[in-house]
C-alpha cells in the first residue's frame, strides 16, 4: 500500500466541523496521483505517451468522517486490470489505524490522442503491481437514474473546476451535488458514476430525487446528456 499522512485542516472542513464529501475524495485521488508520481508514471510521463487514467466510477464506504486537526493516514493500492480498467481501493485510517472511509475505484485507460479506451499494457500492471482487494459488497459502475426527478437552477462550470486533462476534476462533481447532500458526517455510503467530461463553460443543470436514506443527485448539461450521477446514501 502506498501512503502519506496529513491532518484534516479547517479549509478541508464542512460546516459540521468534519472532513467534507470532496475534500475526502480529493485526499484519496491525491494518494493516487502521488503513488504515480513517485513510480515515474505520473502527469507529465503519461502525457507524453498521450495516455491518461480516467476515473469511471467511486463506492465509498463511511465509518466516520475525520474531524478538523485530526491526524490520518491516506492509503491506496491498485488491486486488479482488466482489458482497458484499473481497479483500486483507497483507506483513510485514524492514528489507531482504524479504517475511517474505504473506497473501491474503477478507472479507464485513455488514449487521449485517439479518444478512445485502450488495454492496460503488461508493462503498465508491473509498474503498479496488484494487492488483494478490499471485502467490499460489489455495488457496480452503473447507478439507474431516478424515474421522478427534480430540477434545480443551472450553473456554468468555472475555471477553478477544471484539472489538467482540461475537464471538471473528478473531485469537483460530488463538491457541486454537495449543495443537495446530507452532511458527510451523516453520509455511510457514497456512489458515483462519470459519465461525460464536462468543461470550461459548460452549463450544468441539477436534478434530485430524495426517497427513505437515500438521495440521488444528477448533474446533467443542457442538452440532457448526464455529466455525473452521485448517490448518497445515510
Amino acid at each position: 500500500m502506498y501512503s502519506f499522512n496529513s491532518r484534516v485542516r479547517y479549509s478541508e472542513t464542512g460546516e459540521d466541523g468534519f472532513l467534507s464529501l470532496s475534500s475526502a475524495v480529493h485526499y484519496m485521488q491525491d494518494c493516487s496521483t502521488f503513488q504515480s508520481e513517485e513510480l515515474g508514471v505520473g502527469v507529465e510521463p503519461m502525457k507524453e505517451m498521450g495516455r491518461a487514467w480516467f476515473l469511471s466510477a467511486w463506492q465509498i464506504e463511511i465509518g466516520r468522517m475525520p474531524k478538523l486537526m485530526e491526524e490520518i493516514t491516506i492509503g491506496t493500492w491498485a488491486n486488479g486490470f482488466k482489458a482497458m480498467y484499473g481497479y483500486r481501493n483507497f483507506v483513510i485510517r485514524d492514528q489507531a489505524g482504524a479504517d475511517l472511509v474505504r473506497a473501491a475505484s474503477t478507472w479507464v485507460y485513455m488514449n487521449v490522442e485517439t479518444g478512445r479506451p485502450e488495454r492496460v499494457s503488461a508493462e503498465t500492471v508491473a509498474v503498479y503491481g496488484e494487492e488483494p482487494p478490499l471485502d467490499m459488497e460489489e455495488a457496480g459502475r452503473k447507478i439507474q437514474l431516478p424515474e421522478e426527478i427534480q430540477e434545480y437552477p443551472s450553473f456554468p462550470v468555472r475555471k477553478a473546476q477544471i484539472d489538467t486533462n482540461g475537464h471538471v476534476n473528478n473531485a469537483k462533481y460530488v463538491e457541486m451535488a454537495q449543495e443537495w447532500l446530507p452532511a458527510a458526517s451523516d453520509i455511510r455510503r457514497l456512489r458515483v458514476a462519470y459519465q461525460h467530461a464536462a468543461r470550461y463553460g459548460d452549463v450544468i443543470v441539477p436534478a434530485v430525487h430524495r426517497e427513505a436514506g437515500v438521495c440521488t443527485v444528477v448533474l446533467k448539461g443542457t442538452g440532457g446528456q448526464v455529466y455525473t450521477v452521485i448517490e448518497a446514501g445515510v
